[in-house]
């Protein structure tokens, strides 16, 4: 972690919404990518938190009913200590940290000890988490205003909520913090006049997969929610507009909605995966298990390079992956060379990629591939390369350093010159936080499938996440190999049809879509 410039800590106050990270604002992810230390409740989603940088530092003040292992006064001291050391330091709470989240008191200690700050808003549950269960909160035909009420109750037991003043409004009510209370919240709407035929329900972990309604009256919804054993974080919704929840319900009706997949792509490449997959309903937690991180200096590869096409009727750049394509050009311009430096060699230069993702990266730096395999795999890319590349053609691979082995036997078979010359390695990482909530979730069942783009991904998953049964696992994976890595721990595998990220999206759908 990288500490900012002395005397420039600041804290920036930010809402996290209810629960899917598509709710997240902008501001409050800027504010993510660019804080030293996270400061973090309990009701911030797993998948929100899976999106903080890798050298980011945490520091969990989860608060739930019931249970408040941090005193307010240490979570002050905790931003002014912080702030007051140089850091930037985010305080992510749960929706908004305005509502019923004390964050006017967190504000009233900054202010104090003169620590600068910013308050960024957020989506909150009142809103969304009905609007996610179909439920309008106003409508002109049914309710003429909206109240939010928190059910926790004053430090001396006694009720803070003004029971006959809601029950003679002609208004939705919204109860947060509420579940606890929930027989002191209906039956005191009940003495206080309000009809127990008054529609009402719970909303448990509104806009996640994991979220259930529960539409009953007001006099019966003690009973029904026990039943379907509801537990928090939930709200409690009261009024007429209740009853349009089952017409409008929309969110369960997605592709893949109320499910959770886990993907495992390195930290620099998972955005296409997890927003495609989000486009279909799924929460997505994002554990980039590996990341890549060029090999510099790197004298083997300069050695290589300077005598590369030097000789023969052609020379072959192979690349094994799109951060492969990547780290090569990044090492040419540590080199101070550029792309038309491949073209003064004596012979001809052409371009071999594993795959359509590889070669899509190619095109980025204005190169065609003149070698794809049919099958995205290491295997197939040797023995296409062994059939195509002419006797004495020199043949140079730059790849991971702990690259597959399949690749280079077919070349050795026809009498090839290869030279393997590693460029980046692969990095395992995690903050120890997310690992135990990503194995609290697999414990919980609530994680239905977990992606895997390489055999790399799977060991890269298995030594960050521990502590789980791996048969319990369903591993979707990119290609054989990948699959045959995930079956050494004994996952239950399925390989998408093609070695695409598009074809792993069709696989997820074929085996979790509505």
């Amino acid at each position: 972690m990288n500490r900012s410039e002395p005397n420039s800590g600041k804290v920036w106050l930010a809402g996290a919404g209810p629960g899917d990270a598509g709710l997240l604002t902008v501001k409050a992810k800027e504010a993510m990518d660019q804080a030293d230390v996270i400061v973090y409740d309990a009701l911030v989603s797993l998948e929100i938190l899976s999106q903080i940088p890798g050298g980011c530092r945490l520091i969990d003040v989860g608060k739930r009913s019931g249970h408040h292992p941090v005193r307010q006064e240490e979570i002050n001291r905790i931003l002014l200590e912080e702030a007051g050391k140089g850091y930037r330091v985010l305080r992510l709470k749960g929706g908004d940290p305005f509502l019923f989240g004390r964050g006017g008191e967190e504000l009233e200690s900054l202010k104090e000890a003169q620590i600068p700050y910013e308050v960024i808003p957020g989506v909150t549950s009142v809103t969304a988490v009905p609007a996610y269960a179909g439920i309008p909160v106003t409508h002109r035909d049914l309710t003429s205003s909206l109240h939010i009420v928190t059910g926790h109750a004053r430090k001396d037991g006694t009720s803070r909520i003004n029971y006959p003043a809601l029950a003679a409004m002609d208004a939705t009510l919204v109860f947060l913090m509420g579940i606890g209370a929930m027989d002191e919240i209906v039956n005191g709407l009940q003495e206080a006049g309000m009809s127990g035929d008054t529609p009402a329900a719970v909303l448990e972990k509104g806009t996640t997969a994991g979220q259930r309604r529960v539409t009953s009256t007001l006099a019966r919804l003690c009973r029904d929610a026990g039943a379907a054993d509801i537990g928090t974080p939930a709200i409690i919704l009261v009024g007429q507009v209740c009853l349009l929840g089952e017409a409008f319900q929309w969110a369960e009706k997605r592709v893949l909605g109320g499910r959770q997949i886990l993907i495992t792509r390195p930290r620099q490449r998972a955005s296409k995966l997890g927003g495609s997959l989000r486009g279909l309903g799924a929460q997505v937690i994002e554990l980039p298990a590996i990341s890549t991180a060029m090999i510099f200096p790197n004298a083997d590869f300069g050695k290589v390079m300077e005598n590369f096409a030097d000789k023969g009727e052609e020379a072959w750049l192979v690349f094994t992956s799109p951060a492969g394509v990547q780290v090569f050009f990044e090492l040419l311009e540590r080199m101070n060379l550029d792309i038309r430096w491949l073209w003064r060699r004596r012979v001809p230069v052409k371009l071999a990629a594993i795959g359509s993702a590889t070669a899509r990266e190619l095109r980025q730096f204005g190169l065609a591939a003149d070698l794809v395999p049919h099958q995205y795999c290491a295997a197939e890319l040797g023995k296409a390369l062994a059939l195509s590349v002419k006797a004495g053609s020199q043949i140079v691979i730059v790849r991971a350093r702990e690259g597959s082995e399949q690749l280079i036997p077919p070349l050795y078979e026809q009498g090839l010159q290869v030279i393997d010359v590693p460029i980046y390695e692969t990095v395992y990482e995690g903050h120890e936080q997310i690992k135990e909530l990503v194995v609290k979730a697999f414990g919980g069942g609530e994680i239905d499938a977990v992606t895997f783009t390489s055999a790399s991904t799977v060991h890269g998953f298995v030594k960050t996440i521990k502590d789980i049964d791996y048969t319990a696992v369903q591993a979707v994976c990119i290609g054989e190999q990948t699959a045959a890595a995930a079956r050494e721990y004994r996952m239950n595998t399925v390989i998408s049809t093609e070695a695409t990220i598009a074809s792993i999206i069709d696989k997820i759908t074929e085996l979790y879509g509505r």
